[in-house]
């Protein structure tokens, strides 16, 4: 698969996590507070959008290393919750009468930047290598990376 497509697939498969998640978490929200919905309806998304990613983006099929993958998807789901939180937080203490639609509208740009953290992280482990730690190399597949990124070498 292309860089391109890799990347379209990633921006369709977030494209349908995030009405997920902004439709779950509109049903969440009218029982609990931002936080929680945004907690419970992250963990629900996160989990389904790691195993979209793995099989349709990056190509992983069967178990192996199934549980490493969704550890990484954890990590991500871990840097969107605390974008997340902090957005809806920063909108509380900027408009704390803020309506339904605001909260939303900050929930989904807040998705937006996760959504490219998760696609910089899930790439670089699934989609230019499998783990095995010795061998730490540049990442080489035709897309711009930030200095710090690596692959990680090991079977596929």
């Amino acid at each position: 698969m292309t860089s391109f497509q890799r990347l379209a697939s990633f921006a369709a498969i977030g494209a349908v996590s995030t009405i997920a998640y902004l439709a779950l978490y509109s049903v969440l929200r009218l029982a609990m507070t931002p936080a929680a919905a945004n907690a419970i309806t992250l963990v629900v998304t996160a989990v389904g959008n790691t195993a979209a990613n793995r099989r349709l983006t990056f190509g992983v099929h069967g178990s192996d290393g199934l549980a490493r993958d969704h550890a990484v998807g954890l990590s991500a789901f871990a840097i969107a919750l605390a974008i997340t939180s902090a957005s809806v937080a920063v909108l509380g203490r900027l408009d704390p009468g803020a309506g339904r639609t605001v909260e939303l509208a900050v929930l989904a740009a807040a998705n937006v930047v996760a959504t490219g953290c998760r696609f910089l992280l899930l790439r670089r482990w699934m989609g230019t290598g499998r783990v095995a730690l010795p061998g730490l190399v540049p990442v080489d597949d035709g897309m711009p990376v930030p200095e710090l990124a690596v692959r990680i070498e090991g079977p596929r």
